[in-house]
Parts: structure tokens; sequence; C-alpha cells
């Protein structure tokens, strides 16, 4: 109990100190609206993949890479906190209770985490409404938890990049430097099938490039154009575990050794 309670309770502050701040949530959902749909319309019917034949609804392949960009979004805003409660002070009170260091560090990823597979998921219901994508309940069932691993692989990243940055300017211009290009080469945007041969390579050693295919290859199993290019779901999946597993582990390490934020 003295291992999970700090995990709970540093879990819950995250959710609460979250919702109390609306700006957060109006900035994590509606800027991946945005792009979805103002990128979505404009590359409209120009969107032409050789893979598919040149018959595909952008706004419609585009939207497994909004959902990522959701939990993205709330993974980055999440981890901020850390960098706000070194300069309070929580973050130092924390590290010196007789507190296990993994306990700190699990409930701060869990809690963003939770965020943003909250988020992400709140995305995936609205598909059939605003993609026309069709959902069922098998659907659902295998997305919850890619959608997580996504969250807790990116929120672990966050954690580590916050733990290390000592401004919340400095941490914006490192995520927009790593994370937003990550996004972009993910397949997201594009196909592997249609890019450079420099940039499919840049893609196979992209970790979110597998959580994207692992969404869009559960989203669209009856549509194999949507998902051509891109690696099996299998292995997808299994990529995208093991990356959450190694940034989580990469969290660790910082926090066990001697820092400045300690």
């Amino acid at each position: 109990m003295k291992f999970f309670l700090p995990i709970i309770t540093l879990w819950w502050r995250e959710l609460v100190r979250f919702y109390r701040q609306p700006s957060r949530l109006v900035g994590a959902l509606g800027t991946p609206f945005i792009f979805w749909l103002l990128i979505g319309s404009g590359i409209g019917d120009s969107f032409r993949p050789l893979s598919t034949g040149g018959n595909v609804n952008y706004l419609e392949y585009f939207y497994p890479g909004t959902i990522v960009m959701v939990v993205l979004f709330t993974s980055i805003f999440s981890t901020i906190s850390i960098i706000e409660d070194r300069e309070n002070g929580f973050l130092l009170a924390v590290l010196v209770a007789p507190v296990a260091r993994s306990s700190l560090v699990l409930g701060k990823i869990l809690g963003g985490a939770t965020l943003a597979f909250l988020q992400g998921f709140l995305f995936v219901l609205l598909a059939p409404v605003v993609a026309g994508i069709s959902l069922n309940f098998v659907k659902i069932v295998e997305l919850a938890p890619v959608l997580f691993a996504i969250a807790f692989s990116l929120t672990a990243v966050g954690f580590s990049f916050a733990w290390k940055i000592n401004s919340s300017q400095g941490f914006h211009a490192v995520m927009n430097l790593v994370l937003f290009p990550m996004w972009i080469l993910s397949g997201a945007l594009f196909p592997p099938s249609g890019a450079s041969q420099w940039v499919k390579w840049v893609m196979m050693i992209n970790p979110l490039a597998y959580g994207v295919s692992s969404v869009r290859h559960i989203l669209y199993p009856e549509n194999l154009i949507l998902a051509s290019g891109f690696p099996p779901l299998l292995y997808s999946v299994l990529v995208t575990v093991l990356f959450g597993l190694f940034a989580f582990g990469f969290s660790l390490v910082l926090v066990f050794r001697p820092s400045r934020g300690g």
C-alpha cells in the first residue's frame, strides 16, 4: 500500500489539475480538430497515394493521425506539470518524502496517460459523426489498449524531457522540435508508399509510426487501402508497447540519477 498510495494520489492530482484548467482542455482537443478539418478539406480530392488507386477521402484517411495528435498534445500539456511542480516546491517535497521515486514516476505518467487516452478515445467515439468511419464493439475494445499504450509512451517521453528542462518555454521548444516531426513522419499525413526513400527509412525507425499504424489497421479492417504501406497490426502493437516500456524505463533512470530536479 505504501507503494501504490502515492501512485493513486499523484494520478488523481493530475486529473483534477487538468480539468480545473479549461484552456488546456480546449487546446488539447481544439487544435487537432482544426488541423484535421483545415488540412483534410484543403488537400481534399488532390490526395492520390499510389497504392489506393486515387479513390480515397482524405478526411477519413487523416482521422487516425488526428486521434494520435490529440493524444500527443494532451501528453505534452500534462507533463508541463513537472516543471510547474519543481518551481512551486511540490516536486522537492515529494522527493524528500518517504516515498519510492518509482511511485512518483508511475503516478505522474499514469495521470498524463489517462488524460491523453480519454481525450483520444473521445475522438474515436466521434469518428462516425465527423468522419463517417464505422465503429463497432470489437473496434472499440481493440483500440482502447492501443491508445493507452500510445498515451503512456508519449507521456513517458514528455516526462523525461520535463525532468531535465527548467522552463516551460524551453520545454515547448524541445517538444516542437522532437515530437511534432515524429507525428508528421508517423504516417498521419501521408502513407510511406508515396514518400521518398530517406523519408521511408525515417518512418521505419519512428516509434510513433507504429502507433498510427495500429490505429489505422483497427479502424479500417475492411478497407486495406487506407492502411496500405503500413506495418502489420500485431507487429505495430508490439513495437508500440516496447517503446512505452523503454520510455518508462528511461524516465526511471533519469529520476534515480542525481538531478537538479531533486
